[in-house]
């Protein structure tokens, strides 16, 4: 709860203060555990960021299953985005695993989903993105991914009440 706390906190500051948006917020933990929220759009009750990035040092190198453990646990807890997200791929070998919008959100124009990484290296990283993919063309663009300020400090919550431990 203290990094959830701790965000509430900086964006209340940042919303009273003349900070120029785009703008990178970074909060730790006692326990090492870093936020940084790459945010573009802040609001009195909402806001909009391209990454959401938790680094939890003790799943450096962690087991593989701890890793899927995370993902299933958050794809269960997580219901509340726009779509359901769930586990899509997992690669045992670079300590990876992919979750995903499943199904994505379909338009006439193409398609948008949530992607989390979750990776035991660099810091045992946890990463949320929104992508968006144009029918016809090539590749994928990242997306803003715009909640109520709520909703951002329950995936906060979310996020460290799914962290897994032990092996």
């Amino acid at each position: 709860m203290a990094l959830r706390h701790d965000l509430e906190q900086q964006l209340s500051w940042l919303s009273q203060s003349s900070t120029t948006m785009p703008t990178t917020v970074q909060i730790t933990d006692a326990n090492g555990i870093e936020l940084r929220l790459e945010l573009v759009r802040l609001e009195s009750m909402s806001c909009a960021f391209s990454e959401l990035v938790l680094f939890v040092p003790q799943l450096t190198n962690a087991a593989f299953d701890v890793l899927k453990r995370w993902a299933d646990a958050l794809s269960q807890r997580v219901q509340y985005l726009m779509e359901k997200i769930g586990m899509l791929e997992v690669d045992p070998t670079q300590g990876q695993v992919l979750v995903r919008s499943l199904p994505p959100h379909s338009t006439p124009a193409g398609l948008q989903y949530y992607e989390v990484l979750l990776s035991r290296t660099g810091n045992g990283t946890f990463s949320l993105r929104r992508y968006r993919s144009i029918t016809g063309q090539p590749g994928r663009d990242p997306v803003e991914i715009t909640v109520t300020n709520e909703v951002l400090f329950k995936l906060v919550d979310d996020l460290m009440e799914t962290i897994p431990t032990g092996p």
